[in-house]
């Protein structure tokens, strides 16, 4: 969604109203002089846990600080307006806890105890105010807007680092290596996948255009599982590999993934196929015209 249509989207998904946030505003006041009490007790309850001593220990210098931002969140909380400085600045909690690995239950937990200690504070200062429980309500769906906004850019957070593991990986996992002049290796292991699978596609095709290879093998001994997408994958590139003047060899045939390739139907064509990297590498030398000593 745009920016300038964030406040208003989310307002409209938590069906949290101008005339609720009015009286956000207007408990804000009441509790103004009350903030220091609440953020004392929420404390006192934090000290509690466990994350107290993990995420503070003895620094009460970063206690107060943290004591002080916290302050600040909830008097721009009471100030009954969402704009994109607003959504910015609960997005920067998330940030932080995502940095200081925060784990979701406390953060959740917390903000449970800060609901209950707001709305006690209100009922002591406005008692039987006709309006009271709305507020109350209220501020639960403007804390639940909060916890989404800290929870979200988490997530966000999260997805990223595991897309830049799993790109790391793939790197790692995909060593498209020359063993021999004109000979190039790439021994695969664990699970492969389309998007694997487009990877090795695009490498070996670079790689056999930079070293002018003759011949590329693909190793799968290691590979946990070949189904019928997985096995047509690795025929295209063998195809692909063909068209630059490369001949490919798929080696580590086990007895299983025979039999799987032929109950899947797959049509493996002129495709070379050994069970052993040995095989494999030995073909692969016949084909370069290297010449092979018998044992």
């Amino acid at each position: 969604m745009q920016n300038h249509n964030q406040a208003a989207d989310l307002m409209e998904k938590f069906n949290l109203s101008n005339d609720e946030m009015q009286l956000i505003a207007e408990a804000g006041l009441v509790l103004s002089n009350q903030m220091d009490n609440f953020v004392a007790q929420w404390y006192t309850w934090l000290e509690a846990r466990e994350e107290f001593d993990l995420f503070f220990g003895s620094n009460p210098i970063n206690l107060k600080r943290v004591q002080y931002q916290q302050k600040l969140h909830w008097q721009t909380f009471f100030q009954g307006y969402i704009d994109e400085d607003y959504i910015q600045s609960r997005r920067q909690i998330g940030a932080v806890h995502a940095r200081i690995n925060l784990p979701n239950d406390i953060y959740f937990a917390g903000m449970n105890v800060a609901f209950e200690l707001l709305s006690n504070l209100l009922r002591t200062a406005k008692s039987k105010h006709k309006e009271l429980n709305t507020s109350i309500h209220a501020i639960g769906k403007l804390i639940f807007i909060d916890s989404y906004l800290v929870i979200d850019e988490i997530t966000r957070i999260q997805n990223e680092r595991i897309s830049e593991s799993t790109k790391a990986m793939m790197e790692m996992s995909t060593p498209v290596t020359p063993i021999w002049e004109g000979i190039l290796l790439l021994p695969l292991l664990g699970i492969i996948d389309s998007m694997r699978t487009q990877d090795i596609m695009n490498k070996t095709l670079l790689k056999i255009s930079e070293t002018r290879a003759k011949v590329f093998v693909i190793d799968i001994s290691g590979v946990a599982t070949v189904d019928t997408a997985v096995a047509n994958q690795l025929i295209k590139i063998t195809k692909a590999t063909q068209l630059m003047g490369c001949e490919s060899i798929i080696s580590g045939i086990s007895p299983g993934i025979a039999r799987t390739i032929v109950e899947l139907g797959v049509n493996v064509g002129e495709v070379k196929t050994t069970s052993t990297l040995r095989d494999a590498f030995e073909i692969a030398l016949r084909l370069i015209n290297v010449q092979i000593n018998a044992q």
